[in-house]
């Protein structure tokens, strides 16, 4: 397990030896507080600390959503409401093939974009935002085959 408990713009924790092109990142995550934020969040296609991909799951708006960041600039690709309850256990997965993304809160999809911003092959890991307390746990990622 794993919690985000200080504060920062967007803090990411990312496995640096992974480089999936292709592929699905899954994770169960508990948001615990925050006053500016209760968020937690999937990176792929990590380049950088600058540039990647990140959905990400909000209590505070109940909402699911897409981004992508380049040169350090996040930008929306697209805003889902969806409930989040604080305090419980969510799993959010996202699935990834060329340009097509789509991400999915507890089972159900909320987001099916294709978006061709950052390709080709990148580490993956989790995101949180401003001063979001977010557990995380059984996270899991993999190639498609």
């Amino acid at each position: 397990m794993l919690q985000q408990s200080g504060t920062g713009t967007f803090p990411w924790c990312v496995l640096r030896a992974t480089s999936v092109e292709n592929g699905f990142v899954e994770v169960k995550f508990k948001p615990l507080e925050g006053r500016e934020d209760q968020a937690g969040g999937i990176v792929w296609r990590w380049k950088d600390g600058d540039n990647y991909y990140v959905a990400r799951a909000n209590a505070l708006e109940n909402n699911v959503s897409l981004y992508y960041t380049a040169n350090g600039r996040r930008n929306t690709l697209k805003y889902v409401d969806a409930p989040v309850p604080r305090n419980v256990w969510h799993t959010l997965r996202v699935e990834f093939a060329g340009p097509q993304i789509r991400v999915a809160l507890d089972g159900k999809t909320y987001i099916d974009f294709k978006d061709s911003h950052i390709g080709g092959a990148g580490a993956v890991g989790l995101w949180t935002k401003a001063d979001s307390v977010t557990s995380f746990d059984d996270f899991s990622y993999g190639s498609a085959k």
